[in-house]
């Protein structure tokens, strides 16, 4: 199975990914763990312009690109050749994710991006992706370090990259929203009933 954790920054992605890989870990699955962008050398390059570099002046279309390239990298490299091998893949964010932060955040046109990030991954979409949501103001509360060149868009940006994941998961099946304002334990057991619900109970690939 592949799953996809997304949502806006600060929604705590990073703990529920970890208790989740744990938790499959405990049920018998070998698991790969990744980060969109990232995990391979040119991922990890290209994560460091994106999100480190604040003196570059991306544009929009181009800040796009450069996070489509590296997905693809980390499709060919690491994520195909894992669920080829029968291993579990948890990425922490995935095309989704730019559809919202480019598209509905930065005034990109939402169904190229979907046909772009379609052609970057080779057809191949997570078996389920979960979004942690709350309000942007919220989650940007809860940020306790120096923010990312993305993090800096600004509260309007953000808002409306909210209002991206919730519009996507209410047109696809394949995305459920988790209520991320809630307390861990509880963010924890709907993300563990939702990949229950899509297949994880009768095994690998619902096999």
């Amino acid at each position: 199975m592949f799953y996809s954790i997304d949502g806006g920054d600060g929604v705590g992605k990073s703990t529920q990914i970890g208790l989740l890989c744990e938790w499959l870990r405990e049920r018998g699955r070998e698991i790969v763990a990744c980060r969109d962008p990232g995990s391979t050398r040119l991922g990890e390059a290209v994560r460091e312009l994106l999100l480190d570099r604040h003196d570059l002046d991306i544009h929009r279309r181009a800040e796009m690109l450069l996070y489509m390239a590296a997905r693809a990298q980390m499709v060919e490299e690491i994520i195909r050749p894992a669920l080829a091998a029968g291993k579990t893949v948890v990425c922490d964010r995935f095309l989704l994710a730019n559809v919202a932060y480019q598209g509905y955040g930065g005034g990109l046109d939402v169904e190229a991006l979907w046909e772009v990030g379609g052609i970057a991954v080779n057809g191949l979409r997570p078996d389920l992706t979960v979004v942690l949501d709350m309000p942007a103001k919220s989650a940007a509360g809860r940020i306790d370090r120096a923010l990312d060149r993305m993090e800096k868009q600004g509260a309007e940006f953000h808002a409306r990259v909210r209002e991206g994941f919730l519009t996507e998961a209410a047109r696809r099946k394949d995305i459920v929203v988790v209520d991320a304002a809630q307390s861990i334990e509880k963010v924890q057991e709907d993300i563990r009933e939702a990949v229950m619900r899509r297949g994880e109970g009768r095994g690998e690939r619902g096999e």
